[in-house]
């Protein structure tokens, strides 16, 4: 009686599921490979993807690429395309006791013939252990491993589990991709989102390349008791835009500063500007682009326009004063003025070929004359003997050696043509030229 009661609960739980409202977005998730809208790179005949199921070779995979771009979907695919089981998990939910189980229920199925296909979502939440229970099982063929990922595999994934998979990037949908998907959602809803021209694109915009995202925002439009088409104003107000995606600790981070870094180098204060906007309205922290900026100055300007630095100090001053968000616009000011300057790294590189120098050098001291003699023991051994007081010396330059005495002189700092380092250079020339005539007088 308990099994038969058990039973029509769960049959009647089923047809109430059944019959319960389904949200658009798994409505529209695709049937087969070739529904999935965007990622043709990856699934086309051509892609990776699509070479390894034309071939019957699928290895294991992970799936880099931003949310809401059909990661579990194309998992879910693959288990069909491969009549493999299909089993999935989150890295933020499971622990090693999930896991085991998950290992034995493959290792059951393998011995009565049929493989698994394990998608792990987030994988790079497991730790370094975590990640190296899952070798054996790819090795032996107990599962076959589909991992998604937000973060740079690279820095998040462990060498060995990386060496055993293939990393697929997947690419966040164009506007063009999104209307797409948005004309699949007009046709299951069976009518038109009551939005003009603007209005629709600004929606698409809204998505930011994350087609999940999109066919929420589709339905809560949709919902709507209107007669008339909405425009852009009408949409907004009755729709929050969604965040950028940006995480402060990760990928997007790394990636932004490092094209704000880039934009600035190649003297394009627009994009330079616009990159530094992204951060912002992504939540970044102001002082940090206060430092990273003022780095920019130190690196990749340098010399050639000494004032780029106090610009870059006095904008980081400036902000502390205001706060946000007046203070933000003394920042954008430093990076334009930054982006505009003359460019030069003589003075970095110079430093990095003398921290070689040093390294390789190790304990080498100084030549004896230019080492001060407090004691008249240290006298006797030579210290300060034939010191030549610059000041005492024609035009103020002894040209004595001040490198060890068993080190062949180098030429480390090389200024450029540009901007004031371009009279450093000549200085630079100058006192060379003094120094040879004082070495051939000498001679």
């Amino acid at each position: 009686m308990g099994d038969l009661f058990d039973t029509n609960a769960s049959a009647r739980d089923d047809k109430a599921h059944d019959s319960a409202p389904r949200p658009l977005a798994d409505r529209l998730r695709p049937k087969a490979l070739a529904e999935v809208i965007g990622q043709e790179k990856v699934i086309g005949p051509d892609g990776p993807l699509g070479v390894m199921l034309a071939s019957g070779s699928l290895t294991s995979l992970v799936f880099w690429g931003p949310p809401g771009v059909g990661k579990t979907t194309i998992a879910r695919l693959l288990a069909d395309e491969t009549d493999l089981h299909f089993v999935q998990i989150s890295a933020i939910f499971s622990g090693v006791p999930e896991l085991r189980k998950v290992f034995d229920a493959a290792k059951h199925r393998r011995a009565n013939g049929q493989g698994t296909l394990l998608f792990v979502d987030e994988i790079h939440r497991f730790n370094k252990a975590q990640q190296d229970g899952f070798l054996p099982h790819m090795e032996d063929g107990t599962i076959l491993l589909v991992g998604a990922t937000t973060e740079n595999p690279s820095f998040e994934l462990n060498a060995a589990l990386l060496s055993r998979s293939q990393v697929l990037v997947l690419e966040r949908l164009t506007l063009a991709e999104l209307e797409r998907l948005a004309q699949r959602a007009e046709k299951e809803l069976d009518r038109a989102l009551p939005l003009d021209g603007a209005a629709r694109e600004s929606l698409l915009e809204m998505a930011d390349g994350d087609g999940r995202a999109l066919l929420n925002l589709i339905e809560q439009v949709a919902a709507w008791k209107t007669d008339t088409k909405l425009d852009t104003n009408a949409l907004t107000a009755r729709l929050m835009k969604r965040a950028a995606q940006y995480d402060k600790s990760g990928d997007a981070h790394y990636n932004l500063i490092s094209a704000l870094h880039k934009s600035v180098r190649g003297s394009d204060p627009d994009a330079a500007l616009y990159w530094l906007a992204r951060m912002l309205d992504g939540g970044e922290d102001p002082r940090y682009l206060a430092r990273r900026i003022t780095r920019m100055a130190v690196e990749d300007i340098g010399l050639a326009d000494p004032q780029a630095q106090a610009v870059c100090l006095q904008s980081w001053e400036t902000y502390e004063r205001l706060g946000s968000p007046e203070g933000e616009l003394a920042l954008a000011q430093a990076v334009t003025y930054l982006a505009l300057a003359p460019k030069s790294n003589a003075a970095y590189v110079a430093y990095k070929a003398a921290m070689k120098a040093a390294k390789k050098t190790g304990s080498e001291p100084p030549p004896k004359h230019i080492l001060n003699a407090p004691t008249g023991l240290m006298k006797e051994q030579g210290y300060g003997a034939g010191y030549a007081y610059d000041h005492d010396a024609e035009d103020a330059f002894s040209g004595q050696n001040y490198f060890p005495d068993t080190m062949e002189r180098p030429e480390l700092y090389k200024p450029v043509e540009r901007g004031f380092e371009r009279e450093l250079g000549k200085r630079v020339a100058y006192f060379a030229k003094l120094r040879a005539r004082k070495e051939d007088a000498g001679s």
